[in-house]
């Protein structure tokens, strides 16, 4: 039989008191809390399982319930994502509703978050984003970024501006996810992450801790370089793979 593993940490980083990444694996949601060590979930392949972190909008109000909010929509809706149809019209209704919740709270005007995750079905995976977290492959090939950072074009920007987000805005407007699938490989890691990793961290330093360690090990080292290189930001990992 084969099953799927998830090992996940959420971690506040080094420089910031408030906490707003959100993580969903499966059934199972992990709410702007820290972990002190990496969680390992595993899971029987069959039914459609959602992974994915969800990043609140730092310096907006209620970035932390934005981000929650889609994440245990996300663990609702998880079993029924079999196609990019549904995937799409899941994360719509998580924009929707971020954006609902919004309106209803003044306290709450323009919060937002992204989301960035993946669907393992019993022969595909399905890779999705809206914003700046990612999601990466890793197989024998080497590392590669399977998500498409909403970042608006420029080399003097500075991090952590972004052109898309669940929610954001007073005005609700479209919101357009990016969607890959690939075929379901027991040789392929997938890698989630918020920017608080892929910021500070090198593309290298990422292929390094991927290829030297697996699992919770391999997602501690990730964690650990993140907050060596000065832990400017939340930093939310989800390493997943497929095994018998």
């Amino acid at each position: 039989m084969t099953y799927i593993t998830v090992s996940a940490l959420s971690h506040v980083g080094v420089v910031r008191d408030h906490h707003e990444d959100s993580l969903v694996a499966g059934p199972w949601t992990l709410c702007a809390t820290v972990t002190e060590s990496p969680q390992t979930l595993v899971f029987p392949l069959g039914t459609p399982l959602v992974v994915a972190v969800a990043d609140g909008l730092g310096g907006h109000p209620g970035g932390e319930v934005a981000s929650a909010l889609v994440a245990r929509r996300l663990a609702q809706v998880g079993p029924f994502l079999d196609s990019q149809d549904r995937v799409r019209e899941a994360l719509g209704a998580c924009h929707r509703e971020v954006h609902a919740a919004a309106a209803r709270d003044p306290a709450l005007a323009t919060m937002g978050t992204t989301v960035a995750g993946v669907v393992v079905t019993a022969d595909l995976v399905l890779a999705f984003n809206v914003g700046d977290s990612r999601v990466y492959a890793a197989g024998p090939a080497g590392v590669h970024q399977l998500s498409t950072d909403d970042r608006p074009s420029g080399e003097d920007l500075p991090p952590g501006i972004v052109t898309q987000v669940l929610g954001g805005s007073d005005e609700l407007a479209a919101v357009d996810p990016h969607l890959v699938t690939s075929p379901l490989s027991a040789d392929t890691r997938y890698l989630i992450c918020t920017d608080g990793l892929t910021d500070p961290v090198p593309a290298g330093v990422l292929d390094q801790a991927l290829g030297q360690h697996q699992d919770g090990r391999a997602v501690f080292a990730l964690w650990k370089a993140a907050v060596q290189a000065g832990g400017p930001d939340n930093i939310t990992i989800a390493l997943m793979r497929a095994c018998t």
